[in-house]
């Protein structure tokens, strides 16, 4: 992992931003148990085998002309800041091997260690610290210092899950250090909702910045390319640093751990343009509890690839139905391969892209209408290892209920072949989110 400044920048830009749906914008990655995103101009159609415009509204600072409003506003993020900011850490991870390729090497790498920073926060008085999996990956050594503090202490990793980006440290500090942050209930949080992050921005610890939350229910992609659901988008300032580090409501609790931020199409900088992305809270929630039992996460696991539909896609290949989910692989050791779910069995091209038909339009699930495949991503996400989903199919004309029983979702979306549970296929530039 190369020293990012703590800060996971995926190719997001003004294609891979959540747009209005299209038929450009039909295709996204299947479930294996998450999407599957545009990564350097490609979409996997694979999750999981199965493996959202910006809403503008006036800054926390800026919502009135009433000075006495401003004022409350800003003594509003001075309390915020005086309660929480102490239980924010500054985190190093050191050794982290590198690799680049260099014309002078006559094997094409080159290795080398580097060190990234980003923030974290203590979630209790017993040293727990949340940060993103992307700032420590790799590391043989990691440092925090914690609020104002001046002193280095030593932290391990208690687990990681790749899958959403989130890692669980153990700070070895005093217990008069440990001023832990409360996570809050990230389902209660609305679009114009005001938010502070707290974090350390191109190594700058204890920087606050302000804003609202712009939007809901995005999707990111994690560093092994599963979807990350829920994610709550907000415009104020992320940078390289801020990875990791928190997102705080109006009451001080912590809504989201902020992860990713959207450069632009064609930025030259890496910097903030107001559109950051946070791991919601209740995410976190479920993700520390399963690594504080035994430092491992399990997730749901569907087995399918698919193509969101749409009017126009339905009209090309005379579908019956203008929304749903086309199957576009299905893994023979899948838990919908297994269960009869049906892949495509030919390919054509649709706008200039490939597209298998022929496999089964997943309708409902859960007796619940799909309008996209974000709603089955979301579905999936949502449930357990082990959990029965019910899955309305039309094939042929003919409409039937088949039951899948969720697997667990293998390591990484990108390994294996079509021809196994892990298989993906990508698509051309131009499909992306």
């Amino acid at each position: 992992m190369a020293n990012d400044g703590g800060l996971y920048f995926p190719v997001m830009n003004e294609t891979s931003a959540p747009p209005k749906r299209s038929v450009r914008s039909v295709f996204l990655a299947a479930l294996m148990g998450g999407l599957v995103v545009a990564v350097a101009g490609y979409i996997a159609i694979a999750a999981g085998w199965i493996g959202t415009t910006e809403t503008t509204v006036q800054s926390m600072t800026a919502t009135t002309t009433n000075a006495s409003s401003n004022q409350d506003d800003q003594n509003l993020v001075n309390q915020i800041y005086n309660r929480d900011s102490d239980g924010v850490g500054f985190i190093t991870a050191s050794g982290i091997t590198t690799e680049s390729s260099s014309a002078f090497d006559p094997f094409g790498q080159q290795q080398g260690t580097s060190t990234a920073t980003g923030s974290g926060f203590l979630i209790d008085t017993d040293g727990h610290m949340v940060t993103n999996n992307h700032v420590i990956e790799g590391a043989k050594k990691i440092t925090v210092t914690l609020g104002d503090s001046d002193a280095v202490y030593d932290a391990t990793v208690v687990g990681t899950d790749p899958s959403t980006d989130l890692a669980l440290l153990k700070v070895d500090a005093p217990q008069d250090e440990m001023k832990p942050l409360k996570l809050g209930d990230s389902a209660n949080v609305k679009v114009g909702d005001p938010v502070v992050a707290i974090g350390n921005p191109f190594g700058l610890d204890r920087t606050v910045t302000t804003g609202i939350v712009s939007a809901l229910q995005r999707e990111i992609a994690s560093l092994n390319q599963y979807a990350i659901s829920n994610v709550i988008q907000t415009d104020a300032a992320i940078n390289p640093g801020n990875s990791g580090g928190p997102l705080i409501d109006a009451d001080g609790n912590v809504i989201g751990v902020n992860s990713q931020i959207a450069t632009g199409s064609g930025s030259s900088t890496s910097g903030n343009v107001g559109i950051g992305f946070a791991i919601p809270s209740n995410t976190v929630k479920d993700v520390v509890n399963q690594l504080l039992d035994d430092g491992t996460v399990e997730h749901a696991y569907l087995g399918i690839s698919g193509a969101s539909i749409d009017s126009q896609l339905a009209e090309a290949l005379n579908l019956g139905t203008d929304q749903g989910v086309l199957v576009q692989e299905a893994p023979k050791d899948g838990p919908a391969a297994k269960a009869g779910i049906k892949a495509g069995d030919t390919a054509v091209t649709v706008q200039g892209q490939r597209v298998m038909t022929g496999g089964d339009v997943i309708t409902k699930v859960n007796g619940k209408e799909l309008t996209s495949m974000e709603d089955l991503i979301a579905a999936v996400n949502d449930a357990k290892v082990g959990d029965k989903m019910e899955l309305e199919v039309e094939r042929d004309g003919d409409t039937s209920t088949v039951t899948v029983t969720l697997g667990t979702r293998p390591d990484d979306s990108s390994s294996g072949s079509s021809s196994s549970s892990q298989g993906q296929q990508q698509l051309p530039p131009g499909f992306g989110q």
